[in-house]
């Protein structure tokens, strides 16, 4: 009996000896399954000839976010067209998505205004457009000159990683080369200004990435024009610039080019061949009397350009020769309502609105 009791209890130790191994959790020699948990959180390891396991090292999700991919595939420079010191049209590189802008030049300001990165603007020129008056009396900005002179030091000590410019300031180019890459832009009359602007705007646009604003900012220009241009059928008139007292006048090639050139009006004030680009050629208001134009259109210089003590263009033309003619008598004396806007700002989006309502208020309302 007691050889019984010896026996179960040899027996139970055994039993209990073995349980007690398996609950070691040890693999046995030469296998590679993981646990359930390395399962779960590593992927299979794979071995070498031999059997031995290779060790891999894998990314994280994290090191492919989304935010690392996008940093990478974003350049540091981008190629655009623009105008050298000569007027000349050539490849320029300057820095993607620049921080710090100089500007010497409205309509580009007009231009990064409206693509809203007008807070990058460091230094600017003075000017008297109420539209942009947030840039050159902000204390943070600047004062660079004017958009006909640069205060060169001045420029420099902003430290602007990209200048915009001018044909004001085209002679000015290499030396503010020196400083940092010069985007230089202009209206191309021959292509007419709506066309210009728009393509200035996607130039300034591709060096922010911005291309993607510009249609639903030039939307409607073109709608504008068609309307107008069914008023001036078959209608003719003389456009003048009116400064220090005299009068001059201006073909298709420059300055209001747009009443000529896209509008339609016949111009009788100057032969095509003839260059106005500038201030146009000046004029006697015996030749207003002489040509009997359907329409007059007026810019006053002096006070676009604020000329202290200058008159008004309307005390100038509206002279006893010009008070004789069918287009005073007719009410067809358009002065342009926003002067500084046609003078220094052409070829800017809102100074392209600015222009035709111009038009609009007194052809079409």
């Amino acid at each position: 009996m007691r050889k019984k009791h010896l026996f179960a209890l040899v027996f139970t130790m055994v039993v209990s000896l073995g349980l007690t191994a398996c609950g070691t959790g040890q693999t046995p020699a030469g296998s590679t399954t993981p646990s359930s948990e390395s399962t779960q959180n590593q992927e299979s390891v794979p071995q070498d000839d031999s059997g031995n396991q290779e060790i891999q090292i894998s990314e994280t999700a994290d090191s492919t976010s989304p935010e690392t991919d996008q940093e990478s595939q974003t350049p540091d420079t981008v190629t655009i067209t623009s105008l050298n010191g000569n007027g000349e049209m050539f490849e320029l590189e300057v820095p993607y998505n620049p921080e710090r802008i100089a500007i010497l030049d409205m309509a580009s300001m007009d231009i990064l205004d409206n693509l809203g990165v007008g807070d990058r603007i460091v230094g600017s020129a003075s000017t008297s457009l109420d539209y942009l008056q947030q840039y050159v009396t902000n204390d943070n900005v600047a004062n660079l000159g004017t958009i006909k002179e640069a205060d060169m030091e001045a420029v420099m000590a902003c430290e602007p990683d990209i200048i915009f410019i001018g044909g004001r300031l085209s002679k000015s180019y290499d030396d503010l080369s020196e400083i940092a890459p010069v985007v230089y832009l202009a209206t191309d009359t021959e292509k007419g200004v709506v066309e210009s602007v728009g393509a200035n705007a996607r130039t300034i646009a591709s060096i922010f990435g911005l291309e993607d604003q510009v249609d639903d900012k030039m939307a409607g220009f073109e709608d504008r024009i068609a309307a107008l241009q069914s008023f001036a059928e078959g209608k003719n008139a003389i456009v003048g610039l009116v400064t220090s007292g005299g009068l001059n006048v201006l073909g298709n090639d420059g300055r209001c080019s747009v009443i000529g050139r896209e509008i339609g009006f016949e111009n009788i004030g100057v032969d095509a061949d003839i260059d106005t680009s500038t201030h146009g050629n000046e004029a006697s208001f015996e030749f207003i009397v002489e040509k009997n134009p359907q329409y007059l259109f007026i810019m006053d210089r002096d006070a676009a350009i604020q000329s202290e003590g200058a008159k008004l263009a309307q005390e100038i033309v509206e002279n006893e020769l010009v008070m004789g003619t069918d287009v005073y008598k007719n009410g067809n004396i358009i002065y342009l309502a926003h002067p500084a806007v046609w003078y220094t700002a052409e070829g800017g989006i809102t100074a392209l609105d600015l222009m035709l309502q111009d038009l609009e208020t007194e052809l079409l309302d």
